[in-house]
This record gives C-alpha cells, structure tokens and sequence, in this order.
C-alpha cells in the first residue's frame, strides 16, 4: 500500500522535496495560489521560484490545503516561520490521526522563540514530528548533483520509512535522533550566512569567510547543547555541512541579504527586492534572546542583530567584532 505525501508550501525548498519525494511515493504540493497550482500540474515547472528546472510529471499540485492534507500519510511543512503556526492550524483540521508530520523550515517563531517542531507540537499534538534538514540549496538538488540530508526524529521506524520517500541516487538521507540539534543548526547557519555575506560585500576574501564560519559554528553547538542538543550534531551535515554551504553560496538567500548589507544598502530596500524569505533576518533576534536565556555568548549573531535590526553599519559590526577583548579559543 502506497504512502502517500503531502507538501504544503511551495517555495523553491517545499518544490524541491516534492519533487524528490513524487518519485518515491504519490505527492501532492500545495500552492497558496491556484495559478501556480494549474502551472505545475500543467507545465510542470514552478515559474515563480525554479522556473529553469522540469518537474517530474508523477507531482500533483493543488490550491485547496484540504485536497494535499486529508489524504497524506506524511505531511511536508514548507512554510516560513512567520506564517508557520497560521498554516498548521487550518492544516490540523484535514489531518488524519498520529499522521507524521516534517519541518523543512529553519527558522523559530519570533513571539515565542519555539522551533518548529514545538509550534508543530502545539498545533498538531499527538503527531509524530521530524525535520529535514542539511546543506540542501534548492538548484542544485533539483539539478541532480549529489548531496546529503539528515531526517531528525527520535523514532527509528518513521526516520526509516522518511529516509526512503526523500532518497534519491544524488542525494543520501542519513537519520539522527536530535531534533533540538538539528533544528537549533538549521536557524543559527542562517545568521552566521548573514554575517559571511557581509563580510565578503566589503569585499573580504576566503579567510574572513573561514573565520565567520568556524567561530559562527562555535556558537551554534554552545548554543545547540545549552538547549539539549548533541554537540555531535553540530560537526555533522545538520551543522557544519549546512553553515558551510549557506555561507559559501551566491544561492543562498541569507548570505546575498548581508552580501548588500555589505555593499552599504539598507536593510529595507534588500529585503523588497527579494521574493522569497530570508529566514535569518526574522531569527536573529530570537536566537539572540535564547542566548542570553540560557547564558551563551553568540557575538555574531549580537552584530547581525544589530545590523539588520538596529541600523549598524556592516563595518562598525566588523570592527566591534575584531576589538573584542582577547581569550582562548577554547571559551
């Protein structure tokens, strides 16, 4: 018997997993729009996020959450943080009983600082809930190169049967029972990204980029652990292997807002000219306020916060950075 997968949202990364997970299994996307809907079931492409790329005609898409939601097995949720807990409300309603339920988004909820797993909790209680998560940028899973996943969930039968619908030959899903480490790996690389970009924006080269990703990473696992993660989590695909590629990558969304910031623009005209979200801007904060909450120091995420939501210059953020007073890199 068949499982069958519903996708809601339909964002270049909810399109993507769909499109990995319609030749494993019967998948229907959900798009807010009907256009968009008719589009993939039509032409099957995604004109609005990944217009380059053919989609596998086995993919169905739908306008109506009911129709993608009532009859899934495993419900996809591809929605960015700020409309996540409205989305899975109205969701709750179609869903069947201890259906799982996967978060693809690596944000937290700004009112609450809660990962998305716990808003997924809270309204969607008795569900199974995992996450998917890794150095997955959108273009070049659809375009088959390889690369691996992590599906996070403390229960070894459901990460099994997710690790098959999301496997393909170019992309390997590996299983990891923290879920607080993935998720805490996946919202701080969007920070650290922010801070990358800025600095190569201000036209700073690959050692600069080194050194924001590795101190950035030494954040997120004092953070990750303070929260209940494994500091293992974060020397593997779910922490480095996603800060690495988010802070490498043009394609990241993250990584081009402080790239302008860099340049000198102002975070408002970056973000209008965006059509998809970048995550780390909403999460800064929140990641800054669980810092302080559980007594961790995370000074690059303090500057990103400040140059995104206080108006810093992105080079009085860089100076504050290198003027910090000197310690063991072991602190």
């Amino acid at each position: 018997m068949p499982i069958n997968v519903g996708v809601v949202g339909a964002g270049s990364w909810g399109t993507t997993v769909a499109a990995m997970a319609a030749v494993n299994a019967p998948t229907m996307l959900w798009a807010r729009r009907a256009e968009l809907a008719e589009q993939i079931n039509r032409e099957h492409i995604n004109g609005d996020y990944l217009p380059q790329f053919p989609l596998p005609p086995e993919l169905r898409a739908t306008s109506s959450l009911e129709e993608a939601v009532s009859g899934a097995d495993v419900l996809v949720m591809a929605v960015p943080s700020h409309g996540y807990r409205e989305v899975a409300a109205e969701a709750a309603k179609y869903l069947r009983p201890w259906v799982p339920v996967v978060s693809l988004t690596k944000g937290l909820e700004r009112s609450s600082r809660k990962r998305m797993s716990e808003v997924t909790r809270d309204e969607m209680p008795g569900h199974p809930v995992a996450v998917l998560t890794g150095p997955n940028l959108a273009k070049e899973i659809l375009s088959g190169q390889p690369a691996a996943s992590v599906v996070a969930i403390d229960d070894n039968d459901i990460a099994a049967e997710l690790q098959r619908i999301f496997s393909r030959p170019s992309l390997r899903i590996y299983t990891n029972g923290d879920v607080v480490g993935c998720e805490v790996g996946g919202v701080v690389k969007n920070v650290i990204a922010i801070a990358a970009g800025m600095a190569e924006g201000m036209g700073f080269g690959d050692n600069t980029r080194a050194t924001l990703i590795t101190r950035g990473l030494a954040e997120m696992t004092r953070l990750g652990v303070a929260m209940g993660g494994d500091a293992a989590t974060f020397a593997g695909l779910a922490g480095m292997g996603d800060l690495i590629a988010t802070c490498s990558s043009k394609q990241s969304r993250n990584t081009m807002v402080g790239f302008r910031l860099g340049e000198g623009k102002l975070i408002g005209e970056v973000l209008e000219s965006m059509n998809m979200v970048a995550e780390g801007v909403k999460s800064s904060p929140s990641v800054l306020d669980l810092a302080r909450r559980h007594s961790v120091d995370m000074p690059i995420t303090e500057q990103v916060v400040a140059v995104c939501h206080q108006g810093r210059p992105a080079r009085e953020a860089l100076s504050a950075l290198m003027g910090r007073s000197r310690k063991s890199e072991m602190e």
